[in-house]
């Protein structure tokens, strides 16, 4: 186990799954995944389709200080269409500015 981190709250191969999600990070359009648990660890892989991709870093951090630019590597074309689709995704959810995520980033390994 990483030292530095909390143990992992689900495993990595559950990290990208929406099937629109597992496209953009094919295409390079989405490098990041936001989770209210930790899924890797930084240097860890996994696949999508056969194509391998590596966690650069993860961090921790407030939904609040979430930017266009941040929706964007998440695959979405700016925050307030993030928020819409996380909130109609999770029903249950409401937006919690003082909230903390784990910040997976990722990229092509190879």
């Amino acid at each position: 186990m990483n030292t530095h981190y909390p143990a992992k709250s689900c495993e990595i191969t559950r990290l990208v799954t929406h099937p629109k999600l597992v496209a953009a990070t094919i295409a390079g359009s989405k490098t990041q995944q936001r989770r209210d648990g930790l899924y890797a660890y930084p240097n860890e892989t996994f696949e999508l389709e056969g194509i391998p991709f590596v966690v650069t870093s993860v961090e921790r951090k407030r939904l609040g200080d979430m930017t266009d630019a941040d929706a964007q590597a998440e695959g979405y074309p700016n925050l307030d269409m993030y928020k819409q689709i996380i909130l109609k995704m999770h029903a249950n959810m409401s937006w919690d500015e003082e909230a903390l995520v784990w910040v997976h980033t990722f990229k092509r390994n190879g």
